[in-house]
């Protein structure tokens, strides 16, 4: 294996995420003074639960949930055997007449029951099959194995009960309405209290985070530098993407903690493998051990197989049932979740991230409809639809029609049959506008290639943006192959790789104090890992081998300091946040975007945070945020450079949860409504600075006077002169060229006439850092009436020119 020889170097930790002179520290507590949580011993499970329990809206819901589980496996199981053991389907088909009557002349009334065979029967017919005892017996292991794990995780979670309800001081009651960042704060505050942790008086944000994500990090890692095989050229397909559950699965068992994984435990690394010396028998030994599960998952193949078709059946055929477009709806695709997560980041913040993008990039991916197939569809829906209403019609005029045979089963398919084709034929009203629909999307997931820019109507792009966005059938077809088709990977395609993986796991991973072996892309250093060309240049030591790929370090980081406002970066860090702020303050000065120092308050990310928002493809606020380059005279060229690093910069200032002037203030545990940082957040709005060639247009919510009927109608009015403010999230990537302007107050209101997804009312509030996907909070009214009766008012556009 010495072909795979790789320039990979070893890091050498120049920080340790502890305050100085706490490197080597042991915090000694009297024997009788000690709580119950004092010097948890595995920091990473302990946090890793606190985590799921709040995910999961406490121990009631966690237990129910679990049970449900438990009852699902079996039920699959022994229904199953029910079909295949335990009914007569001569009867069921009609194929084998039954007469209860003692008159052969009276009329025949089969009933469900008579197509269940006899107890005796079933049993002497299970007993028979040999192969379905195998399967059973297997099955059976599983469940008592999962029913052990059940009962140890309940006991296990009584405990994290108690640390809620005595330590953090939160009940379970509350514990569905307290957000991340809340419970986070505590942990911090009872770390001085109960030293959870004896090797740091203090703990902070990003330790909590770098134990719960610590074998995240690695993947989100070795797939930001390719090192993982998820890409493959097919013939006649062209390059894909294959990346499953169960192939995660495999990766994170070989590497993390499977038997004669990589890892000592959760929070070390082997010493052999932090050094060199034998990376290549280590390499060897890997290559063996990828091999052997990748036997093992060959010869589990048709049991894996056999679950995967029986759940994906009783899961998918009612939905496809009720809604058959349903599987022609898209979802985020695992690979994409994994390629578009930041670094020390959470799943709910990751999962409302890409929520907030689903509308758009539904909308984007529905304007590459092909039109022969549109005309194809129309015309086949055509053909069906008058088939099914010429049966549905007989129907309804003698309902003896459902009972000649198969007449009931071609209903059912040709109502299916229209369903499918309607969604191939596109709304007439839909304007073709993906340049500003991908912005859209850009401004949520953060990451996109150079080459998309200014080709979003490429047909190229749209595939390559499929791999992240895919077809829920797609991804229900890769979950099936996935037991037939992870094998061949671990076999064939990983163990080449083992010299790579190994040389990554020695050059990339640093011992922190308190913390353990840890992923040094997760320090978030620039100077280690920052790439010249996403505003650390200057600031960066890290070679070819050492940057991460798309500016992940520098988009991390922003996003964790913008997340946890009341984490104090390290001292590059901090040096590399100050320069942003210090240059955008410098540049806006030089272009004319900023006055009096500071950037205005961005009311228009506040408003795009909102539900309403984010279910639409805003095509204005996409001119607006096309990039500084729409506002105004063209800047001079030194100052073009640097307009990156404004944008970013605003960005970041946008995001963040703090006002101007404000530090985050720690509260008491005690208190039910204390976080760990009070912050004052926008109110949510719709009123921000639309910028557009030449002018800025100012959106605002205009009352109406005491008596007077709501208008539907916009109005143009003169607006005083204001700064225009920069859409955060986009400008945490590279500008993109702007889409053109309008021109005057016709062209103005077109554009807010063009795509039909601007909203005019707010249903929702903003989605909270820390909140839970899925919760209350989500679709819900706002509890305040005087801001609903506020928000229903219409909008009033207002313009002026420059100069």
């Amino acid at each position: 294996m010495a072909q795979f020889d790789t320039e990979y170097q070893r890091l050498e930790a120049s920080y340790s995420d502890s305050p100085p002179g706490e490197e080597d520290l042991l915090v000694h507590v009297p024997e009788g003074s000690k709580s119950p949580w004092h010097h948890i011993e595995n920091l990473d499970l302990f946090f890793s639960r606190v985590y799921n329990l709040h995910q999961k809206n406490g121990f009631t819901c966690m237990l129910i949930g679990e049970i449900f589980e438990l009852m699902q496996f079996l039920f699959v199981v022994a229904f199953t055997t029910f079909l295949v053991s335990c009914v007569d389907y001569d009867i069921l088909f009609a194929n084998k007449m039954v007469n209860h009557s003692l008159h052969p002349t009276e009329p025949v009334k089969v009933t469900l029951p008579d197509a269940f065979l006899p107890a005796q029967v079933c049993s002497a017919r299970i007993q028979e099959n040999g192969s379905l005892i195998t399967i059973l017996v297997i099955a059976g292991v599983f469940w008592v194995h999962r029913l052990i794990k059940f009962i140890y995780n309940i006991c296990c979670y009584w405990e994290i009960h108690s640390f809620y309800l005595h330590a953090l001081r939160i009940p379970m009651s509350a514990l569905p309405y307290c957000t991340w960042q809340e419970v986070q704060a505590r942990i911090v505050q009872t770390q001085k209290e109960h030293q959870i942790c004896i090797h740091k008086r203090e703990l902070t944000e990003l330790d909590i985070y770098h134990r719960i994500l610590r074998f995240q990090n690695y993947m989100v890692a070795l797939v930001n530098k390719s090192l993982l095989p998820l890409r493959f050229r097919l013939p006649g397909l062209g390059e894909v993407v294959f990346f499953t559950r169960g192939l995660k699965y495999n990766f994170e068992l070989i590497l993390f903690w499977g038997p004669g994984s990589l890892f000592l435990n959760e929070w070390s690394l082997k010493s052999e493998y932090k050094r060199g010396g034998q990376r290549l028998e280590l390499a060897q030994r890997l290559s063996n051990r990828i091999l052997w599960i990748g036997i093992a998952n060959f010869l589990l193949c048709p049991l894996i197989l056999i679950w995967q078709i029986l759940y994906a059946f009783f899961s998918y055929a009612e939905v496809l049932k009720r809604e058959p477009g349903a599987l022609g709806a898209r979802c985020w695709s695992l690979y994409g979740r994994c390629y578009l997560r930041h670094f020390n980041e959470l799943e709910h913040e990751l999962q409302s991230r890409l929520n907030r993008g689903y509308k758009p990039a539904s909308k984007y991916m529905n304007c590459f409809l092909s039109p022969l197939l549109t005309l194809l569809a129309k015309n086949c829906a055509f053909f069906a639809g008058s088939i099914l209403a010429v049966l549905i019609a007989l129907t309804i005029y003698d309902e003896d029609v459902l009972a000649v045979e198969h007449v009931l089963t071609t209903v059912t398919l040709l109502g299916v049959t229209v369903t499918v084709c309607r969604s191939f034929i596109p709304d007439q009203h839909m304007v073709f506008c993906p340049e500003q629909l991908l912005r859209v999307i850009l401004a949520h997931i953060h990451y996109m290639p150079d080459h998309w820019q200014g080709n979003a109507h490429r047909s190229q792009t749209r595939d390559e943006f499929a791999q992240l966005f895919q077809y829920k059938a797609v991804f229900i077809l890769e979950e099936l192959l996935s037991p037939i088709v992870t094998p061949l990977i671990l076999i064939f395609c990983l163990r080449p790789r083992a010299l790579e993986i190994i040389d990554f796991f020695r050059n990339f991973t640093v011992e922190v104090v308190g913390v353990g072996d840890t992923c040094s892309f997760a320090q978030m250093d620039v100077r280690q890992h920052g790439h010249p060309q996403w505003l650390s240049g200057g600031q960066t030591e890290a070679s070819v081998y050492q940057q991460a790929e798309d500016g992940k370090t520098e988009l991390s980081l922003m996003h964790f300091a913008i997340t946890n406002p009341g984490w104090q970066p390290p001292r590059e860090s901090t040096a590399f946040l100050g320069f942003l702020k210090e240059q955008v303050q410098r540049d806006g000065a030089a272009a004319g975007l900023a006055q009096g120092g500071l950037l205005p308050e961005n009311a228009l990310f506040t408003s795009i945070q909102s539900l309403q928002s984010e279910s639409e493809p805003l095509s204005l606020i996409a001119n607006v945020v096309a990039g500084s380059s729409c506002r105004g005279p063209p800047l001079p060229r030194d100052l073009q450079g640097s307009r990156h690093r404004a944008e970013v910069a605003s960005a970041l200032r946008s995001f963040s949860p703090l006002q101007p002037g404000q530090a985050p203030t720690g509260r008491a545990p005690s208190t039910m409504t204390g976080s760990g940082s009070t912050s004052s957040r926008p109110r949510l709005n719709l009123s921000g600075m639309c910028g557009t060639a030449g002018r800025v247009m100012r959106v605002e919510r205009v009352p109406p006077k005491r008596g007077e009927r709501v208008p539907g109608a916009r109005s143009l009015s003169p607006a005083p002169p204001a700064t225009p403010v920069l859409h955060p999230g986009l400008e945490l990537l590279r500008p993109l060229p702007c889409m053109g302007a309008s021109r005057g107050a016709t062209e103005a209101s077109q554009i807010l006439e063009q795509c039909p997804g601007l909203p005019l009312t707010s249903l929702g509030c903003p989605l909270e850092d820390g909140l839970k996907t899925g919760s209350q909070h989500q679709g819900t009214q706002s509890p305040c009436p005087k801001r609903a009766q506020r928000m229903s008012f219409p909008l009033r556009c207002t313009r002026y020119r420059r100069g």
